[in-house]
């Protein structure tokens, strides 16, 4: 049955709707709905109004990774996901690193990039004399536009014109590159796309009469942001990488690390997982701080892809018994605007990170995305990666299997030194029921 009017329900209409349809009109889905809702009604109300149809929240875990040393400047950083072993394995390099040199990062550019998209019948020299004719009316036409962003210190950077009739017959941009200082600026660029968009039209629909027809076709940001990149790296001599959890001289460490990452470089299939993992911290800090994981995320895999094949995102090398891992990425982040200062726990990330800029907070981001990435690869190299990943879900395990308090006690202990799997904690609980 196709249902109408949906959006315009209230919120317990549109439960009583999906239960009536759905779930035999079970009385209680509402009142399991509603243990999720924030007890405060303002709060509450302004969690419906960040997207459409809400009828709950989804809760997920808000944690914090302590001893991020970057720069030099020490860091608490708050990370929210559901796998225990992302912040655990976060809070690992943090402390393993701390008193090896801590992080470096450093912002390489801050640009970010928008295309007017269109399609011209006539000939491609003439609009293209038209556009370099008329640049100076474009940028007068989204002067009051970017006024404020201009006081800020940002604003536009550039106007260019593209022919890509190579790629497609009648295909054109007009691609402008912006700096948006502390926001993420999405809004704030596509406004200037679209004024620079119409009024280009109507130049080319006063002046080419006859000679083509210009179709605008769309004007949007683009999420690739190459040239919006930061750069986030460790570095120590081998032999100060020893620690007692290696098993294995530093030197076979650190190659072990080296091959594991020229890995990721030659094989897609390894690739794919190297960089997830990267993302597990990226992605967690970037909600946290109420930015937009989905776009960071795209930008990532098509800066991997960037040469032509899918690769992994660190580089390593060893030169001169130095050994360095480093992270180059582009994240288009902000600091103002939009959920950073709606979000109550955005915000309150936002004060935990000691109120940093745009640059600030993607040097951090990077960061946590190599901690994790070392995190990640020290484990396979040395114990292998189920040890300490099933250590921390065996909580997730005993939580399914709905263990009690002295069940939970007793599984960890048996558990200190073995292997966890779904089936050894079941089997295991069910020897201890058995005994009770």
């Amino acid at each position: 049955m196709k249902i109408e009017g949906f959006s315009k329900l209230s919120k317990i209409e549109k439960i009583k709707l999906i239960s009536n349809t759905l779930f035999n009109n079970n009385l209680l889905l509402t009142d399991k709905l509603k243990t999720f809702w924030h007890s405060d009604n303002k709060t509450q109300k302004l969690f419906d109004e960040f997207s459409e149809n809400t009828i709950s929240n989804f809760h997920l875990p808000f944690g914090v990774v302590p001893n991020v040393k970057i720069n030099n400047k020490i860091y608490i950083v708050p990370m929210v996901i559901e796998e225990s072993s992302v912040v655990a394995a976060c809070s690992r390099s943090g402390k393993y690193w701390f008193d090896r040199g801590g992080f470096k990062a450093k912002v390489i550019n801050n640009e970010k990039i928008g295309h007017v998209h269109f399609d011209w019948t006539g000939d491609f020299d003439e609009i293209q004399t038209l556009f370099a004719d008329n640049i100076d009316k474009l940028y007068l036409e989204i002067e009051s536009l970017q006024s404020s962003m201009k006081k800020r210190g940002g604003g536009i950077k550039d106007i260019r014109f593209k022919n890509l009739t190579n790629l497609e017959p009648g295909f054109g941009q007009i691609e402008i590159t912006f700096d948006t200082c502390d926001a993420m600026g999405a809004n704030f660029v596509n406004s200037i796309l679209e004024a620079v968009g119409h009024k280009f039209k109507r130049i080319v629909d006063r002046k080419l009469i006859g000679i083509g027809e210009l179709e605008i076709i769309m004007c949007i940001l683009s999420n690739y942001t190459p040239d919006c990149l930061v750069r986030a790296s460790v570095s120590c001599p081998i032999s100060e990488l020893d620690d007692n959890s290696l098993g294995m001289t530093p030197e076979v460490f650190a190659n072990k690390i080296y091959k594991a990452v020229r890995i990721s470089k030659i094989d897609k299939y390894r690739a794919t997982t190297h960089n997830k993992g990267i993302f597990n911290g990226i992605d967690a800090v970037v909600l946290a701080t109420g930015n937009d994981f989905r776009a960071i995320e795209a930008c990532g895999h098509t800066y991997a892809s960037r040469d032509g094949s899918y690769q992994g995102l660190t580089d390593c090398k060893i030169e001169e018994g130095i050994f360095t891992l480093t992270l180059e990425i582009p994240l288009s982040v902000g600091t103002v605007g939009g959920l950073t200062s709606l979000h109550p726990l955005a915000e309150f990330s936002l004060d935990l990170l000691q109120r940093p800029s745009a640059n600030d907070l993607m040097q951090i981001i990077a960061t946590i995305g190599l901690a994790q990435n070392f995190a990640a690869l020290k484990s396979l190299v040395t114990s292998g990666i189920q040890k300490g990943h099933m250590k921390m879900h065996l909580m997730n395990i005993l939580n399914h299997l709905e263990a009690n308090e002295s069940e939970r006690e007793q599984t960890k202990i048996e558990f200190s030194t073995k292997a966890v799997s779904y089936s050894s904690v079941r089997e295991y609980l069910g020897t201890l029921r058995n005994y009770q």
